[in-house]
């Protein structure tokens, strides 16, 4: 009886030892991949600069800007107002970013009541910041 148990130990270990040389393999291809991708690229830029001919001359380090000279500094001021809308369009992408797998997950048997109360109170703080912004006057194209 005691053999059979030692002889299923080492049949245990073999099992792990084969199903950890399966784990390693899989994260050994990925990583071979990702070295071979690195590589790709630096070879390409390498290749790049060698090949490329260098004639700078003052007009090809002057900005482009839509083939027309540039004129004044390279500042410019921007109204805060783009960048609220900016955000705003953010905050609604990742409300819809949310929905869609909150659908799949509100689908499936025995999520329903849980998800459905999440979404709610989500939605909510989406409302309360949407009705902030219409309170502050952001919402209004002047």
């Amino acid at each position: 009886m005691t053999q059979t148990v030692r002889g299923a130990a080492r049949e245990t270990a073999r099992g792990q030892v084969a199903v950890a040389s399966d784990y390693f393999h899989s994260y050994s291809v990925v990583g071979l991949l990702a070295v071979v991708g690195v590589l790709f690229v630096a070879v390409a830029f390498g290749a790049g600069r060698l090949l490329r001919p260098v004639v700078p001359t003052p007009e090809k380090l002057l900005t482009y800007e839509c083939g027309v000279d540039p004129v004044g500094e390279g500042w410019a001021h921007t109204q805060v107002r783009y960048y609220v809308y900016a955000f705003l369009y953010v905050i609604f992408a990742v409300d819809s970013i949310f929905l869609f797998p909150w659908a799949t997950v509100f689908a499936a048997p025995g999520y329903g009541a849980a998800t459905l109360v999440e979404m709610f109170v989500f939605l909510g703080f989406l409302a309360i910041g949407l009705l902030y912004a219409y309170k502050k006057g952001v919402l209004t194209w002047t």
